[in-house]
C-alpha cells in the first residue's frame, strides 16, 4: 500500500523533468504550449483535461503560486482585476463614486463607500500588519510563497497575452498586482461578515455637533450606555433587522454539505457531497484546478477567485466542504459620550479620543473626495448595518463595531492545512492550529470511513454570561433574537477577554467550538449546529454561534429527511450522492401541494378572487397542482406554478401544526388552505402567468433558464424557501420568458468518496464554467452538463490527467 502513492510522486517528478526537456517537435506531439515570458526564476506546468480544468504541477508554494496566478488570469482576468481595483480603493477614479460598487468584496452600496473604506485600509497599513505577523497569529512561509507567487503569475499572464474579454479589453483599470493586493483580496473575504457588512455606515459616520461650544472633560451627568438616550433605535425594529440581516435565507451566499460514515457506505470508507451556494457572476466565484506538488501536496477542488488555495476539494484521502455559518461575526459597544465632545467616550468614567483617519479618493471627472472615518479601542464607529438597522450617532452615544477577522489573514493556512490532511482528524487539527476560517461550517470525510462536523469559525468571545451581565436595553433584545451583542462599551469589566487555547484575543478557542465525530452522516443546510445528525443533537454553545430547539429552514428539514434515510438504507456509494444532489426534490411541495391542489379544486366554480378584488378562473390550476411530481427538474410541469404560488403565500398565515422542537423535521405542517390570503395568491398567480402568456403546465426549463452566447440553457433547481437541495434563485422577468439568469447558487459541486484504490472516485462540477469571457470555450460548457444533470469524472492521478483526450499542456515561467 505504500508503494503506489509513491510510484505517483515518481511518475510526476519524471512528468515535470520531461516536459521541461521536451524538444519543440516533441512538445507539440504531446500537445503542449510553450510559454516563455522574461525569466524572474519561477516556473509551473499546467496540464489541461477536459472542461479547461488545470493540474498544475510546480517544485515549490511560490512555483505553485506563480500556476495558479497565471491560470486563473487566462480564465477570470476581468472578475480579478475588478477585485484588485475594489481592494485599491479606486472604483470612484475608473467607474464613478455614484455607480454600484463590487458587491463580491463588500457591502458597499456605492464605489464612493467602497474606496473610502478599502483606501482606509490600505493607509492604516493593515494587511502589512497582518502579514509581518508571525505564525500562527499571522500566515504562515508557505501561505506567504503562494501568494508572491501568485502575484507574478498573474502579471505575467497579463504582460504576454491579449485580453479578449470585452468586459475589460484594453481597460486602464487592469494593471499588474502586488502581493499586498492579493493579500487584500484575503482581507476583504474575511470581513465580509464583519467590517464589510457595515461599509456604508462606517464611512457615512460623521460626528454631530457638540452640545455645547467647549470641548472639555466629561460630565458626571453623562448618561450611562445602559440608559436609552434621544435618537435610540427602536428595540423592536432593530431586532427585527438584526435576525433578518443574519438570516441563512436572506443572503447570497449558502450550501448543503452531508458526509457519510464507513457504516453507511457499501465498502466501509466515507463519502462527501459538497453543494457550496456561491454567486454566479463577479469576484465571489469558485475556480477549479489540481495544486501538485511532488512529495508535498497533491489536492484538487474549488477555490474563491484570487485565492492560492484551494477552498472546497479533495486529496487522495480525505475530502471537505463548508457551508456559511450562523455564527454572528461582529459586535456592536453602545459608546456613552462626552456632551461636550462627541468624538471622545468614556470607559470607567475616563474620557478617550476617537482616533480619527482622514481618507481621500480620487474621483473621475471630478474633484478627489476626503472624508473622516472615526475609530475606537473596540473598532470604528459605525452608523448603520444596512439601511434596516440605523445606529444614530447622536450627542450622547454612538456604536463602534468590533470584527475580530479585521485582524485574521490565515484562511489560506486553513485551507492549506486541509489539502494536506490525511484524514479527518487532521483537518480538526488544521483548524485548531490555524483558527482561520471567518463565516463557515466544516464538513469532512475520509477514506477510513470517518466523518466531521464542526462550526470551527473566527467569532467575537460573545457568551452569554457576558451578554447577560453587559447587554444595553437595546442588545437585551438584539441578542437572544439575532445573536448580535451590544455590549456597554463605557464599563471596561465588558471586555470580550482571552480563552486559553484562541490563536488571537477577543475570540472563542477551539473547546468551545460545536464538533460532530464520526456520526453516521454529518450534514449541514445553514441552519445552526443543533441538528448536524437529528439523531446526535449538538447542544451547549453559546447564542451567538446559533440557536438550539427553533424552527429549521425548508431546505434543512428536506435534507435531513433525505439524508438520514439515505444513511438508513446503507450502502451508499458516490452515485447515491450524485442522485441526491439532483434529486431536485421540493419539501415545500411535499408538504403542501397536494393540499393546495384540492383547496382550488373546492373553489366555488373553479374561481378564486385575486389581491385586486377581480374573480380569476384557476380551475386548470387544480389540475396542473395535482399532477405536479413535486419535483423542480427542467421537465417538471407544474413546478414553476407552484413556485410562483409559493413565493405569494404569507408565512404568517402558512400552517395549521406549529413547530415543535420534539419534532423539528416534521414540523410546522398542514397548509392552512381556510386562510383568505392562500386563494387570493393562488389567483394573483394563476393572472400573472397568463399575463406573461406562460401556459400553466408548462415546463420549468422552459422558463427557468441563462442565457450563454444568445441560446438559452434550461437551469434545474429552485429557490432558498422551496427547501430544494439544489438551490438556485433566478431573477424573474416574465417579459423575457420567466426565470433568466441566475445570482446565486449551486456551484463548485463534488462528490467524492473512495474505492481502496489509490485514486478517490469524484465527479465534479462547477456550473457556471470555468471563464466568464464569452470568447472562451469554457464559457458554458459545465453550464451546460448542469442543466443536463451530468458531472464531470475527476482526473486526479497522473495516469488519467495524461490519458486524457483534451490534454494541452502548458509551461509558464517568468
Amino acid at each position: 500500500m505504500r508503494t503506489r502513492p509513491r510510484r505517483t510522486v515518481v511518475a510526476a517528478v519524471a512528468l515535470f523533468a520531461a516536459v521541461g526537456a521536451l524538444p519543440a517537435a516533441a512538445a507539440q506531439d504531446q500537445h503542449q504550449e510553450q510559454r516563455h515570458p522574461s525569466h524572474g526564476g519561477l516556473s509551473a506546468t499546467i496540464r489541461y483535461t477536459e472542461y479547461g480544468i488545470p493540474h498544475i504541477l510546480a517544485r515549490n508554494y511560490a512555483d505553485l503560486g506563480f500556476g495558479t496566478g497565471w491560470a486563473q488570469a487566462a480564465d477570470q482576468v476581468c472578475a480579478l482585476a475588478d477585485g484588485f481595483v475594489t481592494v485599491r480603493g479606486e472604483r470612484s477614479r475608473y467607474f464613478g463614486a455614484d455607480a454600484a460598487a463590487d458587491s463580491a468584496l463588500s457591502s458597499a452600496t456605492k464605489n464612493l463607500a467602497s474606496d473610502l473604506y478599502f483606501r482606509g485600509v490600505r493607509e492604516a497599513g493593515t494587511v502589512e500588519r497582518l502579514m509581518a505577523q508571525p505564525a500562527p497569529l499571522g500566515p504562515g512561509r508557505e501561505v506567504k510563497e503562494l501568494m508572491r507567487g501568485f502575484a507574478a503569475g498573474y502579471n505575467t499572464w497579463l504582460e504576454k497575452n491579449r485580453i479578449t474579454d470585452p468586459t475589460c479589453r484594453g481597460a486602464a483599470w487592469v494593471r499588474p498586482v502586488s502581493v499586498q493586493d492579493v493579500a487584500a483580496r484575503n482581507f476583504a473575504l474575511a470581513v465580509l461578515g464583519g467590517q464589510g457588512r457595515a461599509v456604508d455606515g462606517i464611512t457615512a459616520a460623521q460626528p454631530p455637533a457638540p452640545a455645547t461650544p467647549q470641548a472639555g472633560t466629561a460630565s458626571t451627568d453623562a448618561p450611562s450606555a445602559g440608559t436609552p438616550s434621544a435618537g435610540a433605535p427602536d428595540a423592536e425594529d432593530t431586532a427585527r433587522a438584526a435576525r433578518e440581516l443574519f438570516a441563512a435565507d436572506s443572503a447570497d451566499m449558502g450550501s448543503n454539505a452531508v458526509a457519510f460514515g464507513g457504516s453507511t457506505t457499501a465498502n466501509g470508507r466515507g463519502l462527501l457531497l459538497g453543494n457550496p451556494h456561491y454567486p454566479w457572476q463577479g469576484g465571489r466565484r469558485f475556480w477549479q484546478s489540481q495544486q501538485t506538488i511532488p512529495g508535498e501536496l497533491n489536492v484538487s477542488g474549488g477555490s474563491l477567485l484570487g485565492s492560492a488555495t484551494v477552498s472546497i476539494g479533495h486529496n487522495a484521502q480525505v475530502a471537505w466542504s463548508h457551508t456559511v455559518a450562523t455564527g454572528v461575526t461582529l459586535n456592536l459597544h453602545q459608546l456613552t459620550l462626552d456632551p461636550a465632545d462627541p468624538t471622545a467616550y468614556l470607559v470607567d468614567g475616563k474620557p478617550e479620543r476617537m482616533t480619527e483617519r482622514r481618507v481621500t479618493v480620487a474621483v473621475k471627472d471630478g474633484e478627489p473626495v476626503t472624508r473622516a472615518q472615526w475609530w475606537t479601542r473596540y473598532g470604528p464607529v459605525v452608523t448603520s448595518l444596512g439601511a434596516a438597522l440605523p445606529l444614530p450617532w447622536t450627542t450622547t452615544t454612538a456604536y463602534a463595531l468590533n470584527d475580530p477577522n479585521a485582524t485574521n489573514l490565515r484562511a489560506s493556512d486553513t485551507a492549506l492545512g486541509f489539502s494536506k490532511a490525511r484524514g479527518t482528524a487532521d483537518v480538526l487539527d488544521a483548524l485548531k492550529r490555524t483558527q482561520g476560517l471567518p463565516w463557515v461550517n466544516t464538513i469532512a470525510a475520509d477514506s477510513r470511513g470517518h466523518t466531521l462536523f464542526t462550526q470551527s469559525q473566527v467569532l467575537p468571545r460573545i457568551t452569554d454570561e457576558l451578554a447577560q451581565r453587559c447587554s444595553t436595553p437595546l442588545g437585551r433584545v438584539t441578542y437572544p433574537a439575532s445573536g448580535v451583542a451590544i455590549l456597554d462599551g463605557s464599563r471596561g469589566d465588558c471586555a470580550l477577554g482571552s480563552d486559553p487555547d484562541a490563536v488571537q484575543p477577543g475570540i472563542f478557542g477551539p473547546a468551545k467550538m460545536p464538533v460532530l465525530k464520526d456520526a453516521p452522516y454529518a450534514e449541514n443546510s445553514n441552519d445552526s449546529a443543533w441538528l448536524a445528525n437529528a439523531q446526535r443533537p449538538i447542544t451547549g454553545y453559546e447564542r451567538v454561534f446559533g440557536t438550539i430547539g427553533t424552527q429549521r429552514s425548508m431546505r434543512t428539514r428536506g435534507a435531513l429527511r433525505d439524508v438520514s434515510a439515505m444513511a438508513a438504507r446503507g450502502q451508499l456509494t458516490v452515485r447515491d450522492l450524485q442522485a441526491q444532489q439532483f434529486a431536485n426534490r421540493v419539501t415545500a411541495g411535499d408538504l403542501v401541494a397536494a393540499d393546495a391542489a384540492k383547496a382550488c379544486a373546492a373553489l366555488p366554480g373553479g374561481t378564486a378572487t385575486g389581491s385586486d378584488g377581480k374573480a380569476v378562473d384557476v380551475g386548470e390550476a387544480c389540475g396542473v397542482l395535482a399532477a405536479w411530481d413535486r419535483t423542480a427538474d427542467t421537465d417538471s410541469r407544474g413546478a414553476l406554478l407552484f413556485d410562483r404560488l409559493w413565493r405569494r403565500l404569507p408565512v404568517s398565515q402558512l400552517w395549521k401544526v406549529p413547530f415543535s422542537a420534539a419534532d423539528p423535521v416534521g414540523t410546522p405542517n398542514t397548509l392552512d388552505t381556510g386562510a383568505p390570503a392562500f386563494s387570493a395568491a393562488l389567483a394573483d398567480t394563476v393572472a400573472e402567468l397568463r399575463a406573461a402568456g406562460i401556459p400553466l403546465n408548462s415546463r420549468l426549463g422552459e422558463h427557468q433558464f441563462v442565457v450563454r452566447n444568445g441560446k438559452r440553457i434550461a437551469v434545474p433547481g429552485g429557490t432558498e424557501s422551496l427547501g430544494v437541495w439544489n438551490k438556485v434563485e433566478p431573477v424573474w422577468d416574465p417579459a423575457n420568458g420567466g426565470y433568466t439568469e441566475v445570482t446565486t447558487g449551486s456551484s463548485y459541486i463534488q462528490a467524492v468518496g473512495w474505492n481502496g484504490g489509490r485514486c478517490p472516485v469524484a465527479r465534479t462540477l462547477l456550473t457556471y464554467s470555468q471563464s466568464s469571457n464569452p470568447d472562451s470555450p469554457h464559457f458554458s460548457d459545465q453550464t451546460r452538463l448542469f442543466s443536463a444533470e451530468r458531472w464531470v469524472t475527476s482526473r486526479f492521478c497522473e495516469k488519467d490527467i495524461l490519458s486524457s483526450p483534451a490534454l494541452r499542456i502548458v509551461r509558464v515561467r517568468s
